[in-house]
């Protein structure tokens, strides 16, 4: 299976920039999984194609803003820190520039009194470092730090709220579950109504999210490890939902993601490297609610997984056609 395989031609202006206003107001395909019909309609209908009796999973990860700026101590060089991945009390991984000057022993101030070590090279490039610090870590990041955009939002975002779901709690990652943007109160209230339950899950999203797959042979691809937690009480949810009748239905890709690696080794806290492409067999969804994602991308290959390679591609192709936004700020997709 190649890479090219899942290849399409994107016009750059369907690159979504800004997130909709409302939330709630982004546009809608909604994808019958068997047959491929397609309707469209907006997101603030999605309750619409519903019904009691299913389960909403979705992914409480909070964003936090893990883009920083400071400069060298002793030279003043001017350098960037993106925060990955916490590996320790104060020590994380972290993607540098200039990378050629961030060696280890190396030390950035930052303002407010935050300074880092650089204590090792790791592999890929990304520089372990240690912080120093007075107060509340995560306070200071929010009065001094960016909220760590894809590299194809060039805009800058004014609110940032706006690059976090409204249920979003456990703080982690480095990138949104997108999916889950254009949800509002409303949509939760009227599901309640009908009979649909909630739960959540938590996977702290990486910047491995957006890695591009670089292997002509997609089975040569490497995937990215990320840590996920499913609570006693998800995991209730979805065996009550499945004793019932009713259908599981991830909210984006690493609600997907989750479910399915639990499925698969049957730990409810665990650390996962699942890459799904056409030819898995899902063990736990019902219907999967997703933007739209880059071309020969893993979440691309995931999606087609779902609803087939073909009727994918068709869809993608179908929402070019009819002005669709794409990726993070973009528009929606539901199969089910």
């Amino acid at each position: 299976m190649l890479k090219s395989d899942f290849y399409y031609d994107l016009p750059e202006e369907l690159i979504a920039q800004t997130p909709a206003e409302p939330r709630d107001s982004s546009r809608l395909m909604k994808i019958d999984r068997k047959s491929g019909a397609v309707t469209h309609d907006r997101f603030y209908n999605i309750c619409g194609y519903l019904r009691e009796g299913d389960l909403l999973v979705m992914n409480d990860s909070k964003v936090f803003p893990a883009r920083i700026y400071g400069v060298k101590r002793n030279t003043g060089v001017p350098c960037e820190f993106l925060l990955l991945k916490r590996l320790g009390l104060n020590e994380w991984e972290t993607m540098v520039k200039p990378g050629r000057r961030l060696k280890p022993g190396v030390v950035v101030d930052f303002p407010e009194g935050l300074s880092a070590e650089v204590l090792d090279t790791l592999e890929g490039g990304n520089r372990l470092v240690r912080f120093d610090y007075t107060g509340d870590f995560y306070d200071i990041l929010d009065r001094i730090g960016q909220m760590p955009l894809p590299p194809y939002i060039t805009e800058k975002l004014k609110d940032k709220d706006r690059y976090n779901t409204i249920y979003c709690r456990e703080t982690g990652s480095a990138a949104a579950p997108t999916a889950g943007l254009h949800f509002t109160e409303t949509e939760f209230a009227k599901a309640r109504e009908m009979g649909v339950d909630t739960a959540y899950v938590t996977l702290h999203v990486g910047l491995g999210t957006f890695r591009p797959v670089k292997e002509d042979d997609i089975l040569d691809h490497k995937m990215h490890t990320e840590h996920y937690e499913i609570p006693p009480e998800t995991a209730g949810k979805i065996r009550a939902c499945k004793a019932r009748g009713g259908r599981v239905i991830a909210v984006g890709t690493t609600s997907c993601r989750t479910l399915e690696s639990a499925a698969q080794t049957g730990k409810a806290v665990d650390d996962t490297s699942i890459f799904i492409y056409p030819g898995y067999e899902f063990k736990c969804i019902d219907g999967l609610i997703t933007n739209f994602h880059l071309p020969e991308s893993t979440l691309i290959m995931l999606v087609s997984a779902f609803l087939g390679r073909e009727k994918t591609l068709a869809a993608y192709k179908l929402a070019i056609e009819e002005r669709y936004r794409f990726f993070s700020f973009g528009d929606c997709m539901m199969i089910i």
